[in-house]
């Protein structure tokens, strides 16, 4: 078997050698991965998507350190007709202002208050007729202000937590996207390579049908054979040019698909060089399960969709809450007409606020949508159970077909040396007038389909192959756990 396998691919790789000779691509299923990385619309909107939740964490990050703003107000004027009620007289005032704002403020991430510092700045000119006064004067006003909320959650860090979960969920299915680019890469490189198979099999149909086509044409025009035999020759060879002209569409199509995934160049032409030969690979079914339970990474996504649950209850429950706000704000201000005197005689200007909202009764409202999101919080849980037996599930049955496809590899190598045989016995009956040209045609489909099932069966074994590894996230054949998370989580650390 070891023997006609390595036959058999030998000779496909002359085949391939003498397609790629008009200057083609030869393309390998490395070189398609790698093609992929770079290249593949798929990866790159994952890729996309994961820079998206890590700048907005890296903004929520830059939002919790001091921020510093400057308000500039270089000219306010502005006259007002006023009627003063001591005296039962109107009065007109002028006001030319000009000032600056300094601010400071730091959010603190472990009491969600906020301490800020403000230094206002300004020089006002005011005249009234009232008293046919004008007053013009510097001020200063320093503050120092904490705000702090009291008898609620922790709002900044509930935001900054979100995001941290929602930047390691979208990493998982970066790694996830570029698991399933694997399984896809190969599916849509063997399904080229399979219509490459096709096209090469219905070109041997073609020619040994061509060949069957003069044998039977000789005969008649000898006067050996009927000429009825010449219309099923003629039909036959009609039959597999129209073979050979599908399978040129099917296998164009199939490498077009695999352009698009790839991100390749539509126009650029290529063939397909694969190693299809099998080796049987050793699975332990329970070592299987336990990596995949302990590494695949949707198991974490439903872990992040519960924590994610949690959070909304915590903002479910502050609805219609008891809540305090406590303001202490500490100043001096100071004001004089002469610039270096504007502190000569400052006014300290304390003030302590505080603030309750107290709910009273709001018909059930909040109760209502708290047992609401708890439930959200449990169907979360049951979908972490769900994926964990879904995952055992899908181990189990990859494991099945894995072992099925070695005793399909095996029929289909044994039918296919019956096929070959029979074919060849026939054609000696056929050539001796002993067998007519409908039935030669059946054997000659029937050798093709058997060349078509037995490569299909060993492309088969192997995309289960992978897939067993994808569902259990373990390399049997190099024997080692796969680890993509380090693959980008590092990478994206280090930017």
């Amino acid at each position: 078997m070891k023997r006609m396998q390595k036959t058999i691919f030998l000779g496909l790789i002359l085949v391939f050698i003498v397609q790629g000779a008009n200057a083609q691509e030869v393309l390998t299923l490395n070189k398609a991965f790698d093609i992929a990385e770079t290249g593949s619309p798929d990866l790159k909107r994952s890729l996309l998507n994961l820079e998206r939740y890590q700048k907005s964490l890296e903004a929520q990050r830059a939002a919790l350190k001091s921020r510093f703003s400057l308000d500039v107000s270089p000219v306010m004027f502005s006259r007002n007709r006023r009627f003063d009620n001591r005296v039962s007289e109107w009065y007109t005032n002028e006001n030319f202002e000009t000032n600056a704002l300094f601010r400071v403020e730091q959010p603190i991430l472990i009491t969600d208050g906020t301490l800020s510092l403000t230094n206002e700045f300004g020089w006002s000119s005011s005249y009234s007729d009232a008293n046919d006064l004008e007053s013009e004067v510097f001020y200063n006003n320093l503050y120092l202000n904490l705000n702090q909320p009291l008898f609620t959650y922790n709002r900044q860090k509930l935001e900054l937590k979100e995001l941290e979960l929602n930047f390691e969920n979208a990493n998982i299915s970066y790694a996830m996207q570029r698991l399933n680019l694997e399984r896809n890469v190969t599916e849509f490189f063997y399904n080229v390579y399979m219509a490459q198979m096709n096209l090469n099999v219905a070109k041997d149909e073609l020619e040994n049908t061509q060949k069957s086509y003069d044998i039977i044409k000789n005969k008649v025009e000898a006067g050996l054979a009927a000429q009825e035999e010449l219309y099923q020759a003629e039909l036959n060879l009609a039959t597999s040019k129209s073979t050979v002209q599908n399978s040129e569409v099917s296998f164009e199509n199939a490498k077009d698909q695999l352009k698009l995934y790839l991100g390749m160049d539509l126009y650029e032409d290529f063939s397909i060089l694969a190693d299809v030969a099998v080796n049987p690979v050793p699975v332990d079914l329970e070592k299987a399960i336990e990596t995949g339970l302990e590494s695949r990474m949707e198991l974490r996504q439903r872990e992040i969709d519960i924590q994610s649950s949690q959070f909304e209850l915590i903002r479910t429950k502050s609805m219609n809450e008891f809540r305090g706000d406590v303001n202490l704000r500490l100043g001096i201000s100071g004001d004089n007409p002469s610039l270096d005197k504007v502190f000569d005689a400052p006014t300290n200007s304390p003030s302590v606020a505080v603030n309750f909202n107290i709910p009273l009764f709001d018909w059930g409202e909040k109760k209502a949508r708290i047992a609401a999101q708890e439930a959200a919080v449990e169907s979360q849980k049951l979908n972490l159970s769900d994926e964990r037996n879904q995952i055992i599930i899908s181990i189990r049955q990859t494991y099945r077909n894995l072992q099925n496809q070695l005793t399909q590899i095996e029929i289909a190598r044994q039918n296919q040396t019956n096929a070959q045989l029979t074919y060849e016995i026939n054609l000696e009956r056929y050539e001796n007038g002993d067998l007519t040209g409908m039935d030669l045609s059946l054997f000659q489909n029937q050798l093709s389909e058997s060349k078509i099932s037995y490569n299909q069966a060993l492309i088969n074994y192997k995309i289960e192959l992978l897939n067993l590894k994808i569902q259990s996230l373990y390399d049997f054949e190099n024997n080692e756990p796969i680890l993509p998370s380090e693959l980008y989580i590092e990478e994206n650390q280090n930017n």
